[in-house]
């Protein structure tokens, strides 16, 4: 009976110290593909700012495409990258892609109606599930119009269709338009147009702007519904972190 009991103490202080036991599963990292119109493309997007706070092995590639419609971005091929990204990298990565478009569906002569705006988000969403990737979609980045020193909203039927199509389809998705409203009205109008891309552009970034509102973007995503597996992968500058939580206006270096 000495002996068992020995033995038996021996085996369960082998298995408590044993870094076998101790070893936890680490999940794949995400890496995130970002599909959109110009307000997410290099050149006056949020995009490239989003990828500056992948860490811990994500990756990214920012897809946008200036002009580009949910219907454009299909036929012009661009979505057939993103759908291959997705397949090529689903072994050794947790894909992930951001989908906003909205700016240049909302234009009459494009012939695109809410209802078929949404049928369309919808199908994007859905073909990034059967690749084998989580979508996440995003309203509309505000364009910077003021009126009366607040910003005029003039993407509404177009965040709705984007807000319905993920309820639908029960898709992460986060309120960008919304959010991006919100700093912008905190921080006012003279402060807002220091980010256009040129003179009388409200819609475009510079490179210092993507950088707050791809940070802004980064936090969302860290408190939407796919945060608890990726927001040890996002690591947001604490300043401009700060500045967007306070409503105080920041203008990184680059």
């Amino acid at each position: 009976m000495r002996v068992s009991l020995l033995c038996q103490m021996g085996l369960a202080a082998l298995a408590t110290s044993s870094p076998v036991a101790s070893v936890k599963k680490q999940s794949k990292p995400p890496a995130f593909f970002l599909a959109g119109d110009s307000t997410t493309a290099s050149g006056g997007g949020w995009g490239n700012g989003f990828l500056t706070t992948l860490v811990g092995g994500a990756i990214g590639t920012n897809f946008g495409h200036n002009g580009a419609t949910t219907e454009s971005f299909v036929s012009g091929g661009d979505w057939g990258n993103v759908i291959a990204a997705v397949k090529k990298n689903v072994g050794a990565y947790t894909p992930y892609v951001t989908i906003q478009f909205g700016h240049n569906d909302q234009k009459a002569e494009k012939n695109i109606s809410v209802a078929k705006f949404t049928s369309n988000l919808k199908s994007l969403a859905q073909q990034v599930t059967a690749a084998g990737g989580k979508p996440i979609l995003v309203t509309s980045l505000s364009r910077r119009k003021y009126s009366a020193g607040v910003i005029k909203p003039d993407l509404v039927e177009q965040v709705k269709a984007t807000l319905a199509a993920a309820a639908e389809i029960k898709s992460a998705v986060i309120d960008l338009n919304a959010a991006s409203m919100k700093y912008l009205n905190a921080i006012g109008e003279t402060n807002a147009t220091t980010y256009d891309l040129a003179a009388g552009d409200s819609t475009h970034l510079t490179p210092a702007a993507g950088l707050v509102f791809g940070n802004m973007v980064a936090g969302l995503i860290s408190n939407s519904s796919v945060g608890p597996a990726v927001k040890n992968y996002l690591n947001q500058d604490a300043s401009i972190e700060a500045a967007i939580a306070s409503g105080t206006y920041i203008f990184p270096n680059i």
